[in-house]
């Protein structure tokens, strides 16, 4: 069976390892520092890695782990290929490849940047920027509308997906959907929950589709309180028959200023 684990980066990446057995795949390594004494401490190799944006901390130990690794692939979004010229398997929405055994499903999410990909691996989606644990990434390319539907597909999948998430801001966006949602019991019940990893240095990630579908005002633009909220403490006025993704759009920019 393969494991997943978090080797943390900065002072709030994560960089997913997809282990089975001796080799692993290493997603988004913006640093090749803690990635490599991860793998000297537990003697494993690198036989792929994954990239779902071109931000500088989810690429900057690319090129490092290459040299160490020459025969690993470098998967990464094809719109994205010019800045991240390590990529050589570049990848487009619905393109699928193998790894040990599993099949990958590539989604096009754009909203953080207009390339942004998603992996899909059984019940486990490896998501870097595009959604947070009750939050989303910030809009620096891609419009609200784009966001809003990336989401909206993501919000879809089974309950039971395990969404591995590339950043540590949960408590940061708990706080946030405290503001939107004050009287949310689940969210409430979770942000105690989180705390307590927190507090004990263990990480709040993977979340879970059906969790942040509880949690996440950013999958609830269809919810009244979100939409109420949004209505009176959002960004911009909204219409009166406001679609989701002025929803989102006015949640987003709240967010932005929080």
């Amino acid at each position: 069976m393969l494991r997943i684990n978090p080797v943390a980066a900065f002072t709030d990446n994560y960089i997913w390892l997809i282990e089975n057995g001796s080799e692993c795949s290493v997603i988004d390594p913006g640093d090749a520092k803690p990635v490599i004494a991860y793998l000297e401490a537990h003697q494993l190799s690198v036989s792929a890695i994954l990239i779902t944006h071109w931000h500088p901390d989810h690429i900057g130990g690319v090129s490092r782990l290459q040299k160490q690794f020459p025969s690993a692939p470098v998967y990464g979004p094809s719109y994205e290929s010019s800045r991240i010229p390590q990529i050589t398997k570049p990848l487009s929405e619905s393109d699928q490849f193998e790894l040990f055994g599993e099949t990958f499903t590539v989604w096009h999410t754009p909203g953080h940047t207009l390339g942004h990909i998603v992996y899909l691996q059984g019940n486990n989606l490896y998501c870097g920027d595009t959604l947070f644990s009750a939050g989303c990434g910030r809009l620096f390319e891609g419009t609200p509308e784009q966001m809003h539907q990336s989401l909206q597909r993501i919000k879809a999948l089974p309950d039971n997906t395990q969404v591995y998430c590339t950043h540590e801001y949960t408590l940061s966006n708990l706080e946030f959907a405290l503001a939107v949602e004050p009287e949310n019991s689940k969210l409430i019940e979770f942000t105690q929950r989180a705390k307590t990893l927190r507090r004990k240095d263990v990480p709040t990630l993977p979340s879970s589709i059906g969790l942040e579908k509880q949690i996440n005002p950013f999958l609830r633009t269809d919810i009244d309180q979100v939409i109420q909220s949004a209505k009176e403490n959002g960004v911009g006025k909204l219409p009166e028959q406001a679609s989701g993704s002025d929803i989102f759009a006015s949640l987003r920019s709240w967010k932005d200023a929080f």
